[in-house]
């Protein structure tokens, strides 16, 4: 009988504790994947609720008599009446180095179907970003292969450079070049045995996309054998809104873990502009208070919060770094709305595409008048910064002066000269897409420019000379071209050494 009692003890201690532990509400309301739960007292923001059969939600409203949350997966199974659970737990995704060539969702799960996931350790999706005693300044290079970004609008490893446009400008162009770039980079190292080159892994994360385009994207990835170094998270337009909200944050925790452990990464927001939609959609079923264009008062401190997370660190944290480049579509060139400011004021600089110069035929199409990077030059090589350094300013004088040049014949030999310089500086940086360009060729093409080698080429034949110079540099001067990579300086030895080259190429051209 002792032995019953006692059995029957612990079972309601069992209870008791179970009880204390997961706190039990009851589904009020649901709706467009969010729910009001009654008696979750002891929610937390952020929290993890069980709504069972392996559904999930996360507690974003904790009001006086309910709780609203977030269901991530589908929402349609849940029923009014049914119960719910805290788990006290926030919401993780994996990381590490098993996600390295994988599409997955934003919960982390496989969409590619290669199987699960190979991985140890788990992240959570919201993060404090690292203080300022813990960062260091950006100086190292992130290497685009897009000549007019790596020469006039230099992103630095840790940076947040911004790209704004119109629909169709090229902003995933200009992302999917870099990446291309990075793996060329990584693959070259690994094939060199090049210990003392920091590889930088990619994460590429589609917000609000539609499949087709996705799937397009992928195949470029996996075709230019950029697949092995990135980790691509999807919530397509398909997705919910929850989803859709919850994505870059994800990814910046796969992002994060990298940084953490010496790496550097890289990650795309592809973008923000639908991100802010979603979370307006969430918010609005919610019931939280609308503002400006109905987005909620709290739209910049989700952007903030998310861009802050990147960073370079210094060598007592591990030296790690995680750089942002997050994608905002404008309407009609407006970059005065409320997101395109909103992040313009979060970053360190913008690259702003116009449609204008795109159907021109100017691709990429890139801004130069509006287009910044605050790190600047302290993100080049200093072959870069030799090269480099007029070639904005020059390009900036042209398209004042060709505006002004349009309504009068008459001009001064000084005024034409730098129209002349302009239109070839325009041709040489037309370059075609997910072909990017390395920096020690950039630097020999900028130093030709600006030593006057294309003022004799006329502005029609000037890529096609450019190309030529190109393919005589790669075939006939691979150790110049070594040299400019590994030094990563043009002093007086390897300056006339180039220019010799370039006289025998003119020679050969013409």
């Amino acid at each position: 009988m002792s032995d019953i009692l006692k059995e029957i003890e612990e079972k309601i201690a069992t209870v008791k504790t179970t009880a204390t532990r997961r706190n039990v509400g009851i589904v009020r309301e649901v709706s467009d994947g969010v729910a009001k739960i009654e008696g979750l007292d002891d929610a937390m923001l952020n929290e993890m609720l069980d709504f069972g059969d392996g559904i999930t939600g996360l507690a974003l409203n904790l009001e006086e008599t309910e709780v609203g949350a977030i269901i991530l997966g589908d929402y349609t199974h849940i029923k009014e009446g049914q119960e719910v659970y805290t788990t006290g737990k926030l919401l993780q995704v994996p990381v590490g180095m098993g996600l390295l060539g994988r599409v997955v969702n934003t919960l982390g799960q496989p969409l590619d179907g290669k199987g699960p996931i190979n991985y140890k350790t788990t992240y959570p999706v919201e993060k404090i970003a690292p203080g300022i005693i813990k960062r260091r300044s950006v100086n190292q290079p992130v290497q685009t292969g897009i000549m007019a970004i790596d020469a006039m609008i230099p992103i630095g490893r840790g940076q947040r450079e911004l790209i704004i446009g119109d629909r169709s400008t090229g902003k995933t162009a200009i992302c999917i070049d870099t990446i291309i770039n990075n793996a060329r980079l990584n693959r070259e190292a690994e094939e060199k045995g090049d210990e003392s080159y920091r590889k930088l892994y990619c994460i590429y994360v589609a917000v609000g996309q539609k499949q087709s385009s996705v799937a397009q994207t992928l195949n470029i990835l996996e075709r230019e054998g950029a697949m092995p170094y990135t980790i691509v998270v999807v919530a397509a337009a398909s997705d919910s809104a929850t989803n859709q909200y919850l994505a870059p944050f994800a990814g910046c925790a796969m992002g994060e873990w990298f940084m953490d452990n010496g790496m550097d990464a890289l990650i795309i927001y592809d973008d923000l502009s639908k991100h802010a939609v979603a979370y307006r959609q969430v918010s609005l079923i919610l019931k939280r208070p609308s503002g400006r264009e109905a987005y909620p008062g709290d739209v910049f401190y989700l952007h903030s919060r998310l861009l802050e997370r990147a960073a370079r660190l210094n060598e007592k944290n591990g030296n790690g770094s995680l750089t942002a480049l997050p994608i905002i579509e404008t309407q009609l060139g407006d970059v005065s709305a409320y997101i395109p400011t909103n992040v313009i004021s979060i970053t360190d600089g913008q690259i702003f595409l116009e449609t204008d110069l795109f159907y021109q035929g100017v691709r990429p199409a890139i801004s130069v008048g509006i287009s910044v990077s605050r790190v600047g030059s302290a993100a080049q090589i200093k072959a870069m910064k030799q090269v480099a350094g007029r070639i904005k300013l020059d390009l900036a004088q042209f398209r004042e002066l060709a505006a002004f040049a349009q309504f009068g014949s008459d001009l001064d030999a000084a005024t034409q000269a730098k129209i002349d310089r302009g239109k070839r500086i325009v041709e040489i940086f037309k370059q075609p897409q997910y072909h990017p360009v390395p920096v020690e060729i950039q630097a020999a093409i900028l130093w030709a420019v600006q030593n006057g080698f294309f003022d004799d080429v006329p502005v029609e034949k000037v890529k096609d000379c450019q190309d030529k110079m190109t393919d005589y540099l790669v075939t006939r001067k691979p150790g110049l071209l070594n040299r400019i990579r590994i030094e990563k300086v043009l002093d007086d030895v390897t300056a006339n050494e180039l220019k010799t080259a370039i006289k025998e190429f003119k020679n050969f051209y013409k």
